[in-house]
């Protein structure tokens, strides 16, 4: 596990929750004090479940499972999508489309129908289509592209999701809560902390701490992945 302390936390605007009208009640529990009517989080407790969260998404990596990266807010989505690229993890950076996960043997029916299209396309197999359905394959092929080309290595449902902002994914939480895939989550003060089995409580909203929260979790995923044998017997 990475050392963090609080210093390190209070360094990244971590400690800044919103005003406290806005507080949910859940979050009570993580807030140190109130100062100028805005929530300022106890870093103490951000540390202990940060830490909780690091060694559960290392357990889930080192069973060979995948975790779902999930930010599709303006300021975390493409530090988050960046991120997963890096580790080769599944992730979701833009609009969550419904049923993702609840109905994902559809949603991988439309992966798999893009990945078929892009064969063709790489392999020059497209003679039989004429000039028109050519120019309309690729523009579905972009369209595909922006809705599912960070979910094209999951081919089934995930064991957990990292989440920014369970408030603004709340969709994609309703669906894991659902399947009782465990979520592990960066969340303000104005989130409900009983939905998340592992809710870090800091700022989702500075770029500097979403940045360095996601990081920690995507190096424990990282660190931890089971290398396929197939990978073992090569090297």
């Amino acid at each position: 596990m990475i050392q963090t302390q609080v210093k390190d936390l209070f360094e990244t605007g971590a400690h800044f929750g919103y005003s406290r009208s806005r507080r949910h009640p859940s979050a009570t529990a993580f807030i140190f004090a109130t100062k100028d009517k805005s929530d300022i989080f106890d870093l103490e407790k951000t540390e202990k479940c940060l830490k909780k969260a690091e060694e559960f998404v290392a357990k889930v990596a080192e069973s060979g499972k995948q975790v779902l990266f999930v930010a599709g807010k303006h300021e975390a989505s493409k530090i988050v999508r960046d991120l997963a690229e890096k580790i080769s993890a599944p992730h979701v950076s833009g609009r969550w489309i419904g049923g993702t996960l609840t109905n994902f043997k559809e949603i991988r029916k439309r992966i798999d129908r893009l990945e078929r299209f892009r064969r063709e396309r790489d392999a020059g197999e497209r003679d039989k289509y004429t000039k028109l359905e050519r120019l309309m394959l690729d523009r579905e092929i972009e369209e595909l592209e922006r809705r599912f080309s960070g979910l094209e290595d999951m081919k089934e449902l995930p064991a957990a999701l990292f989440v920014v902002d369970p408030r603004h994914e709340q969709t994609a939480v309703n669906e894991a809560k659902q399947l009782g895939i465990p979520i592990v989550a960066l969340a303000n003060s104005d989130c409900d902390f009983k939905s998340i089995q592992y809710p870090i409580p800091a700022n989702d909203s500075v770029v500097k701490s979403i940045s360095f929260f996601s990081s920690v979790i995507a190096d424990s995923y990282d660190k931890n992945k089971k290398i396929p044998v197939s990978d073992v017997s090569e090297k």
